[in-house]
């Protein structure tokens, strides 16, 4: 059976510290691929200042580049005008595509998400369609967890670096350096196009 992380997020843009990750998660839980999933209109997420999808997506698959355990999936591009983007039916269509193979979902959370989860939609039914694998995130411990979900998911230590893509963005905007924070590749595609200036 094919073992297959999901790994969303806006990747706004993506930053070595989500590679590490997804590499660490990877080994650790014998994945046999870490799909990316740039999120379209995030529900938890103000999306005012969001790069559009399109961007974030080229940024990702330039930085995975070169890894052939990792890929990138356009799935929530296609969501109706105005539809935010919930995991449970990014799950579900991701079921559907993948029918047809033996696979077994692990779903990436960081327990800043795991805090928050019993205001996702659905989110009892995200572990009836995959493993929920929650990662530690600086500043945020699993006590902190008040819901029932705690209990459910599958907690993989990961290395933890405090790089944040907010923290980039302001980099960007206050001109200075954000070398080795990205890959060179997605470095130079935000130079050349100019983005969060």
């Amino acid at each position: 059976m094919k073992r297959i992380g999901i790994y969303g997020g806006t990747f706004n843009p993506i930053h070595t510290a989500h590679l590490i990750t997804a590499e660490d998660v990877k080994e650790q839980m014998h994945l046999d691929k870490v799909l990316f999933i740039p999120s379209a209109r995030p529900p938890h997420k103000e999306t005012g200042g969001l790069t559009e999808t399109a961007v974030r997506l080229e940024m990702v698959k330039l930085a995975i580049q070169g890894n052939d355990s990792f890929e990138v999936s356009d799935i929530e591009l296609n969501l109706p005008e105005g539809s935010k983007s919930y995991t449970a039916n990014t799950l579900l269509v991701l079921r559907e595509q993948f029918k047809s193979e033996q696979v077994k979902f692990y779903l990436i959370i960081g327990m800043d998400q795991l805090i928050e989860l019993h205001t996702w939609k659905d989110p009892s039914k995200l572990f009836l369609l995959s493993e929920v694998i929650v990662i530690n995130r600086p500043g945020y411990v699993i006590q902190q967890v008040e819901n029932e979900f705690a209990s459910q998911v599958i907690p993989v230590p990961v290395k933890s670096l405090d790089i944040s893509s907010t923290d980039i963005r302001k980099r960007i905007h206050d001109k200075l350096s954000i070398k080795y924070l990205v890959p060179e590749e997605v470095e130079m595609y935000i130079k050349n196009n100019n983005l969060y200036n």
